[in-house]
């Protein structure tokens, strides 16, 4: 059974949204705030979180950006205002779909059935064979393919292998030598500079903030690394 995190500080919407996902066969976490909510996500295994934008203490912006931290899992925001800024800033933070209050119960439904599968169709609780993600990146070592929140990302063949070996290996870091040496197949002779420059184009086609990545990571004075993100 699924289990789905209904987050917002008004108690009687929560007790709705309950009795509505409980008839659709979902078990329900409640939360009243940003900080219950993480706690909760800490204890259970969450798979999709219905969540206010106005909170107190954390607010539904701010702990969504601390899900995405670590999870890949559905948002769906629930918020009193109608104007289109406030859609658009929800799901810049990693929102995915976007409910007005006062909803539609079946709508609100709808768009939980449609994350959900989504989720288990293209996110990691169901790995097909020689796919490879953390977080929203996915590479497909079948047909060479990379996505990033699903969006196809073009990679050169040596970015690709780059890509490929350290995602495989998500979590270990590599020194420049070692990728060098898996990658091109031969002795690494001064691979600083090459090693560099792919890593950067990479960071340019993955990253949202190539300043600050969320994926490929420098652990300096050892080298580099996928940071390995739960689903």
């Amino acid at each position: 059974m699924m289990n789905i995190l209904i987050c917002d500080d008004d108690q009687a919407i929560v007790d709705a949204i309950e009795v509505y996902m409980i008839n659709e066969g979902y078990n329900v976490l409640k939360a009243y705030d940003g900080i219950q909510a993480l706690n909760i996500m800490r204890e259970y295994k969450v798979h999709l979180i219905i969540m206010d934008i106005m909170m107190p203490n954390m607010d539904g912006l701010r702990t969504t950006m601390k899900i995405r931290e670590k999870a890949n899992i559905p948002v769906i925001m629930l918020s009193a205002k109608t104007e289109d800024t406030d859609k658009i800033i929800g799901l810049n933070m990693g929102a995915d779909d976007y409910v007005t209050k006062p909803f539609n119960p079946l709508e609100l439904i709808a768009r939980v059935k449609s994350q959900l599968r989504r989720y288990t169709s293209l996110g990691c609780m169901e790995i097909k064979q020689n796919v490879y993600c953390t977080g929203g990146l996915y590479v497909d070592d079948s047909s060479k393919q990379v996505t990033v929140d699903g969006e196809v990302v073009q990679l050169t063949p040596v970015q690709y292998g780059i890509l490929s070996f350290l995602i495989k290996n998500a979590g270990r870091v590599y020194s420049i030598d070692q990728i060098y040496n898996q990658v091109w197949g031969e002795e690494a002779i001064n691979p600083e500079n090459t090693v560099a420059v792919h890593i950067r184009h990479i960071r340019e086609k993955i990253e949202i903030n190539p300043k600050e990545p969320k994926y490929l990571k420098v652990v300096w004075g050892i080298g580099y690394k996928i940071e390995k993100y739960e689903s």
